[in-house]
């Protein structure tokens, strides 16, 4: 049981970080994958660590990295800073509708 439970922290841990990858997202001028350039890499880390702490916040997200909250806070962040989602990942669905943005 102990081990099913950290198996479990461990992979919603995991999960966590693989939705801030920088594959997920696109420079807004061009559509450019973040992490196709190391340039523009470089420039989605310096978003993603200004980005983070205002998204842990009360006034804007949540302090709990998987609450629909934080992610919506991070992304409208990044967007701000010129990087889109893309993909069918962009927007919260819920388990009902989660491959229908695919098509």
């Amino acid at each position: 049981m102990r081990m099913m439970l950290a198996l479990g922290a461990l992979l919603s841990l995991a999960c966590v970080s693989a939705g801030e990858a920088p594959s997920n997202y696109q420079s807004y001028h061009g559509g450019i994958r973040a992490d196709s350039d190391p340039v523009l890499l470089e420039r989605y880390d310096r978003a993603l660590n200004r980005c983070e702490p205002e998204a842990y916040s009360w006034h804007r997200g949540s302090p709990d990295p998987s609450s629909t909250l934080y992610i919506l806070a991070l992304r409208n962040c990044l967007y701000r800073h010129s990087f889109v989602d893309r993909g069918s990942y962009a927007y919260p669905t819920s388990a009902v509708f989660q491959h229908f943005l695919d098509r």
